[in-house]
């Protein structure tokens, strides 16, 4: 009887310490340990999407009484901007978020909402691709949970030299990032692709004259000091989505869930505003610290360039309906969408 007693408590045993380790490795609650999530991002911490982090970290902990427990890694820590959709899936991180435009082919209706569309600031910008991806969710994120959208503010051209027309433009070499290549050949510039952390030097030797990005940089980089002048033309936009892992979103509890589907459209608006005071915040030190001026184009230069823009987003358009998309509805849903939020926008 001892033998089959202690044959019975040993199986016990390891049928415990089983189910311990499977709490431990998919971050589950054993009802005495909070829930424990990971969340990944391929920049450093004082970039305004990782500011975002910050914020749902502090909200779903707080909502939640201490349920969940958060553990961010950011600048590439554990994924970078190549991998993190794909880390995701496999389990590496709970959470990661990154730039649509960084994987191109891979969302192409996004890709006509990054285009130059006339976006106000990043607050109308957020707003309206959060609204276009609940609309048409990407095919390319159907067997992820999307935690929330939000996007950049239009990118503007910062350089040495002051680019106030298209001739000015022809043949400057500009650092650029995703989506931006096409558009920058449209306009006659020449683009270099090379990661935000060379940019600096890239400006010391002339290897390029400039760089095209939204305007936060100036001061979170301190690039204002080695650039004078930002042309005042809104380009392209980076959609930055936030997904996890499905089965970790099916394993959490109910209660749970809901925190975080509440926080979906609040960090929409929150990482929207946030980076808009944040731009003014910039521009105002870049003008007082450095001199750094906006650049005016005239009114018949800004029409030479709207139908440069207008004419290759047309082209994209028609092409992705081609291919099976419904680019048209979709372009038009945008265009309705960002005239409502422009005008709603203080």
């Amino acid at each position: 009887m001892k033998k089959v007693l202690s044959f019975i408590f040993a199986i016990f045993l390891i049928l415990l310490l089983s189910a311990c380790n499977s709490n431990e490795k998919t971050g589950a609650s054993d009802g005495k340990g909070p829930i424990k999530l990971t969340y990944a991002f391929f920049a450093p911490a004082n970039t305004f999407p990782a500011v975002q982090m910050e914020e749902w970290k502090k909200q779903l902990e707080e909502r939640t009484n201490g349920k969940v427990k958060v553990e961010l890694f950011h600048g590439g820590s554990l994924l970078e901007a190549n991998n993190m959709y794909d880390g995701v899936a496999s389990g590496t991180a709970d959470i990661g978020l990154t730039s649509t435009s960084y994987e191109p082919g891979r969302f192409p209706l996004l890709a006509i909402s990054d285009m130059p569309s006339g976006y106000k600031n990043a607050t109308v910008a957020s707003k309206v691709v959060a609204d276009l991806v609940e609309q048409y969710p990407p095919e390319a994120l159907k067997d992820f949970k999307i935690i929330t959208t939000f996007a950049t503010e239009p990118a503007y051209i910062q350089s040495k030299k002051p680019i106030s027309s298209l001739k000015d433009l022809k043949g400057k070499q500009l650092r650029i990032a995703g989506a931006l290549t096409p558009i920058m050949e449209k306009l006659g510039a020449a683009p270099v692709g090379m990661s935000q952390a060379e940019v600096p030097e890239a400006l010391q030797t002339g290897i390029v004259d400039g760089y095209v990005s939204s305007r936060e940089i100036l001061k979170d980089s301190k690039l204002a000091e080695m650039v004078g002048y930002t042309t005042d033309y809104p380009l392209a936009l980076n959609t930055f989505i936030a997904v996890m892992n499905k089965d970790k979103w099916d394993s959490l509890p109910k209660d749970v869930q809901q925190v975080i589907d509440e926080l979906n459209r609040e960090m929409t608006d929150f990482t929207g505003e946030y980076l808009d005071h944040h731009v003014q915040e910039s521009l105002k030190w870049s003008k007082e610290n450095h001199d750094h001026k906006i650049v005016q184009l005239s009114a018949s230069e800004k029409a030479a360039w709207d139908k440069q823009l207008k004419d290759m987003q047309i082209k994209y358009v028609r092409k992705t309906e081609k291919e099976g998309q419904p680019a048209n509805e979709y372009f038009s849903k945008m265009e309705e969408l960002i005239k409502k939020h422009n005008e709603e926008s203080k």
